[in-house]
């Protein structure tokens, strides 16, 4: 079991609880779905992945608050939370996930500097419970903008596999 890829046991516990994830990818371009679907069955829980680049895109499939990329930009906790729910939402999933960062080389600023990145976990609760729950995890990734993509997905999916764990012991 140790020799595991993260996107296998991710698998193993979705599928064990009959659960299905949805993912919405800015700076990964579409790599956390792709890790999710290199192994085999995982259309037993996965759903699907939307790369939602632009502005335009976070706020059309999504339904992205405008205010929201207006006053903290797209790389940001708040819209990272708002597309986790937003892609759990669309995709009437149990959980969504979300990447927005910076990938570099360029477009970092001293706040937000290359590798940054915020990364959103959304479970939905049973209807009329109150009991959906979003969290949202800042990281920060170093090397070339392949190497933190690659550092982000897996990332992604370790946030992912943390958040159902929990979630399972409550």
């Amino acid at each position: 079991m140790t020799d595991d890829t993260i996107e296998m046991r991710v698998g193993d516990v979705l599928r064990g609880q009959g659960a299905t994830v949805a993912v919405a990818e800015s700076c990964t371009g579409g790599l956390v779905g792709s890790l999710l679907t290199d192994v085999p069955g995982s259309s037993d829980y996965f759903d699907r992945s939307v790369v939602t680049y632009s502005y335009d895109a976070k706020r059309a499939l999504l339904a992205v608050n405008r205010e929201s990329l207006d006053e903290h930009g797209a790389v940001s906790e708040q819209v990272a939370r708002e597309m986790a729910q937003g892609v759990r939402d669309t995709a009437d999933t149990t959980w969504g996930v979300a990447t927005t960062g910076i990938a570099g080389p360029d477009g970092g600023t001293p706040e937000k500097p290359v590798g940054t990145v915020f990364i959103g976990v959304s479970v939905a609760g049973e209807w009329g419970t109150g009991t959906s729950e979003t969290t949202v995890e800042r990281h920060q990734f170093e090397g070339t903008r392949t190497e933190i993509k690659r550092q982000i997905a897996t990332q992604a999916l370790t946030d992912l596999l943390s958040a159902i764990e929990k979630r399972k012991t409550l």
